[in-house]
């Protein structure tokens, strides 16, 4: 079992990853820090004996003075290679570093240096180091105004603010969960890799990040639809989009309940990404249906109550009866061109779910009614 430090564990990646290393209890132990232990080298030093590696995630990203980002990021990396010295360590020790190293800027130049710094350490001091050069991260929980452009975003749009873009450029992207299981995959390799380019995932310009984040929030928070995902991308940053929403404020949000002297109607969940799902109740004797469709999929679950389907080829005389009762929930799947209904033939009143692959639209039903 490997021992892992965290350097920077309460920050943006930092939380992710120890959270991430706390799911394979069997393979890594996680070794906890504080910030405080880079002012004390007696606790500094505890924790560097105890590790078997350190991933050195503790940084400044962004301050009003450049010069104190640079000289913070400098004398981290340093304290912790005082620390490795004093402790006689072999650990291997990944290094955050970033894209920016390329860049004539002081962040940039801090993180080149520290990186530096612990390979320097390693040559001389026969350590491992993996310098991870890291593209632009994103994710859930980032720090607005702080981690990223997405974050910032994200936290004005779910604030009832409204985002500025200063520049249209493209971004290379990864998702923070990208990030943490390649870290976790070169720990498991034990290599070292003084200067390690990390893939991004993505390349997006700003203002098509914007507007997939409209979109979530015109179609999700604001009409309780789960947009289309189109690829991986999409579905990583909708889910951290959500990450950003007041969900005490937001929750719970009520359904509209449709009745009649049937009963009841409630649409559950409209897809983007996948169609309309729908629960009725019924009540006994009633019958609702009597319709077919040339295209759409559908979907009809039982589970309360007793139910009656019945599908007939729009072109023939022959019926199928499908008796479906909640205490074994089942479903039945409506064909293409074949009229169907659904009766309560019991004596409480039915629920059943239907699920469509997708929203109905009056303009363009694809329903036309034909009784069974």
């Amino acid at each position: 079992m490997k021992k892992i430090g965290i350097t920077g564990q309460n920050g943006f990646v930092g939380r992710h990853l120890y959270n991430t290393l706390g799911l394979f209890p069997e393979e890594f132990e996680r070794i906890d820090f504080q910030k405080e232990y880079f002012e004390n080298k007696e606790e500094l030093d505890a924790f560097v004996a105890k590790c078997d590696v350190i991933v050195h995630l503790a940084a400044m990203n962004r301050h009003e003075n450049a010069e104190v980002i640079y000289e913070t990021n400098v004398t981290l990396a340093r304290n912790l290679v005082d620390a490795l010295k004093r402790t006689n360590s072999k650990v291997h020790v990944l290094i955050s570093s970033s894209t920016q190293e390329e860049r004539d800027n002081l962040y940039g130049k801090s993180k080149r240096e520290g990186r530096e710094a612990l390979v320097n350490w390693a040559n001389d001091n026969g350590g491992k180091v993996s310098g991870l050069i890291i593209p632009n991260v994103f994710g859930a929980f980032g720090k607005p105004f702080y981690n990223s452009f997405i974050a910032t975003f994200c936290h004005q749009l779910t604030h009832g603010e409204v985002p500025n873009i200063d520049t249209d450029g493209e971004v290379k992207l990864i998702y923070v969960q990208e990030l943490v299981m390649r870290i976790i995959s070169e720990i498991r390799s034990e290599e070292s890799n003084p200067e390690l380019f990390i893939d991004a995932t993505a390349t997006k310009k700003v203002s098509e990040v914007l507007a997939l984040l409209n979109d979530f929030k015109i179609k999700y928070l604001e009409g309780g639809e789960i947009p289309a995902l189109k690829d991986t991308f999409e579905h990583n940053l909708f889910n951290t989009y959500r990450s950003y929403i007041n969900h005490q404020e937001h929750y719970p949000v009520k359904f509209t309940q449709h009745t009649d002297p049937r009963g009841a109607f409630v649409e559950v969940i409209r897809l983007g990404i996948g169609g309309q799902c729908s629960f009725s109740t019924t009540v006994p004797e009633i019958t609702r249906g009597n319709h077919y469709h040339t295209r759409k999929i559908e979907r009809f679950a039982v589970i309360k109550g007793k139910a009656l389907i019945q599908l007939r080829k729009i072109d023939t005389d022959e019926i199928l009866d499908f008796y479906l009762d909640g205490t074994e929930p089942a479903y039945v799947d409506m064909p293409i061109w074949y009229t169907h209904n659904i009766k309560n033939i019991g004596d409480e009143d039915l629920y059943t779910i239907f699920w469509i692959d997708e929203p109905f639209n009056p303009q363009d039903s694809d329903t036309y009614f034909l009784e069974v």
